[in-house]
């Protein structure tokens, strides 16, 4: 039966009426309000009001089935998304990026009780169907009524959208209540999973260009102000801003969406077809104008590993709001004032150094010119322990026992360990295959550590895992190993005084594992950001699959990623110890940035 269901939905996609060419014709050229009401002639025109329960599944309508066609998760003209398996697709229950904690099937879970989610589906009103006393069209408008888990749709309730800073309830997907995070509005909000963001603002966008003539009477819903031409208070259209051109931005999914909506009931979502209407509408005059060049930059003060960089204002129509550094011609980090000292550079290396200045609305200037500068060689920054396994003892070399050696710095100790296998030279090899997993365990080090290196190799049989770091017994990272022998280091540790480090098997092998060229590098205070070591770590850096942003403190925190170009490709908000999945990013170097308040951290990301 499943087959047959995607045939005819195939099938129908070829058939039946597609949005026509000339269909915003009479918009060209209009910008602000007038174009918001021609719109709003547009959506009307041609739109057939449908009954509620029409919206499951199209019943009665010619070349329609609702839901079915808007809202499964199934191919679209650009490919598969998610799974491809034909059930509903909920915002709230989809998981874009792994298998789905539940799914609802058209026509067969709809309505009914909920005491959890994954109960039963219904349909949500984006904009609440109270405000406008549930009449029609408004009540089965599907550009605006969606499928969603009752439970969610529950706890969403009447509530506005926006994003959240204290979440009080998290779905299985990840959207969230809470209280808000902005300014302008202090209730609670309801925030979807950035996947969702932008169909969601395109979607009440819509609504306020659609119903412009009796939206000002709609003011029970709290982001409308009670006017018909803003119609969103200056905090909404921020957001809804936000998620639309930067979380979000229209994808094939939503545009094969819109067209199976036009034939549903006659009309389109402006906002799908034409993403510029929004700016055109609402900030009709944006800020194109790029700031200035940053001039007189001077790289000074050299350590073994830092540089400080200072530099004349640049100047903007509206205001700069933060300078992009670049070392050796790549993005390495942020500032929002005229100086950084630029951390993590290796000892006598000569660097150059440009800044570009960015303004509020993504416009960048020209670079700066350019300085260079070279790190010295003084000693800071150097290991302070290594250990190349060269003093371990040989007898028994073959027998899992527990070794201790003088080695550097003091007395090293390996249980479950022997010393048959090399990498280069003579290595320790740690036996992870039962309860009683071997560990490496170092001397009492003076110093500190910044930096940890150790080459790792999974040697005779079994599979691969990774080795959990711990100094001074706090998780500070974790190391991979396979077949082959890599060497992998663990930056930013940032650990003062004495330090003892202990490497160990978390379980996710079953391996014998040899380690050789294990050393680190002694805490240096100018490699550390005071504001970074009271706000977070991350590890491991560079990152594979996940990577863990570890706060100092639980409360609200803004995580985001940009690419070396500026462009913001991951935005989270977490109030605890997070380990984000990273598997979607190609390899290179990314931009992290941290915001606790009213304070923020920039550093380096690499993807590997």
């Amino acid at each position: 039966m499943k087959h047959l269901y995607l045939l005819f939905i195939l099938f129908s996609c070829f058939t039946f009426a597609q949005i026509p060419a000339n269909y915003y014709d009479s918009a060209d050229g209009l910008t602000g309000y007038v174009l918001k009401t021609e719109l709003k002639n547009i959506t009307s025109n041609g739109h057939q009001a449908r009954t509620y329960d029409q919206l499951y599944d199209g019943n009665g309508i010619s070349g329609s089935n609702g839901y079915v066609d808007t809202h499964s998760d199934v191919s679209v003209s650009s490919g598969t998304i998610y799974e491809n398996d034909g059930t509903v697709l909920d915002f709230y229950s989809e998981n874009p990026t792994g298998s789905d904690p539940y799914n609802f099937f058209h026509n067969i879970d709809n309505g009914g009780n909920q005491s959890a989610e994954g109960d039963c589906y219904n349909r949500e009103h984006l904009v609440p169907q109270s405000s406008f006393n549930s009449a029609f069209p408004m009540q089965s408008d599907i550009h605006h009524v969606i499928p969603t888990d009752c439970r969610v749709n529950n706890f969403r309730g009447s509530l506005p959208f926006g994003n959240v800073a204290s979440p009080n309830f998290t779905s299985l997907n990840g959207s969230q209540r809470g209280t808000s995070a902005m300014s302008g509005y202090s209730g609670l909000v309801f925030e979807p999973i950035d996947e969702f963001k932008g169909d969601i603002a395109r979607a009440l966008l819509y609504f306020a260009v659609r119903y412009e003539d009796t939206v000002d009477g709609y003011t029970s819903f709290d982001m409308f102000n009670g006017t018909e031409d803003e119609v969103f208070f200056p905090w909404a259209i921020d957001v809804l801003l936000d998620w639309h051109y930067n979380i979000d931005p229209v994808d094939q999914r939503e545009r094969d969406r819109n067209n199976e909506a036009y034939n549903f009931q006659g009309n389109a979502n402006p906002f799908v077809d034409h993403p510029e209407y929004a700016d055109l509408i609402w900030n009709p005059n944006p800020d194109t104008e790029a700031p200035t060049a940053p001039t007189n930059l001077v790289a000074s003060n050299p350590t073994d590993n830092s540089i400080q960089l200072n530099w004349t204002a640049a100047s903007d129509n509206v205001g700069v709001t933060s300078y992009d550094i670049y070392v050796d011609g790549e993005l390495t980090t942020n500032a929002v004032t005229t100086s950084i000292t630029v951390n993590g550079l290796s000892a006598n290396t000569a660097y150059c150094f440009t800044i570009k200045a960015k303004d509020d609305a993504g416009n960048e200037s020209v670079f700066s010119n350019q300085d260079c500068e070279t790190t010295t060689n003084n000693g800071s920054g150097t290991d302070c322990t290594s250990e190349d396994f060269s003093n371990i003892p040989n007898t028994n070399n073959s027998a899992y026992i527990d070794r201790s050696w003088t080695g550097s710095n003091g007395i090293w100790n390996a249980t479950e360990a022997r010393t048959d296998q090399n990498i280069n030279g003579n290595a320790i090899t740690i036996d992870c295959r039962n309860a009683t997993n071997g560990m490496l365990t170092s001397p009492t080090v003076s110093g500190g550590i910044g930096d940890l290196t150790v080459t790792t190799q999974r040697v005779f049989t079994g599979t691969d895992g990774t080795l959990d770091v711990f100094v001074n017994g706090n998780l500070i990272g974790t190391i991979a190993y396979n077949d082959t022998p890599q060497t992998v280091t663990i930056i930013d540790i940032n650990v003062q005084g004495n330090v003892q480090v202990v490497i160990q098997d978390n379980n996710s092998g079953s391996a014998r594992i040899a380690l050789d060229d294990l050393a680190w590098t002694c805490y240096d205070v100018l490699d550390v950001n005071e504001n970074e070591k009271e706000l977070f770590s991350i590890y491991p850096n560079p990152v594979r699959t996940d990577l863990t942003v570890k706060l100092q403190q639980n409360k609200p925190t803004i995580v985001e990623i940009f690419d070396i170009l500026g462009k913001r490709i991951v935005y989270r908000k977490i109030n605890e110890t997070t380990s984000l999945n990273m598997q979607s990013l190609r390899n290179g170097i990314y931009i992290l940035k941290i915001t606790q308040g009213i304070n923020s951290i920039s550093k380096r990301l690499l993807k590997n």
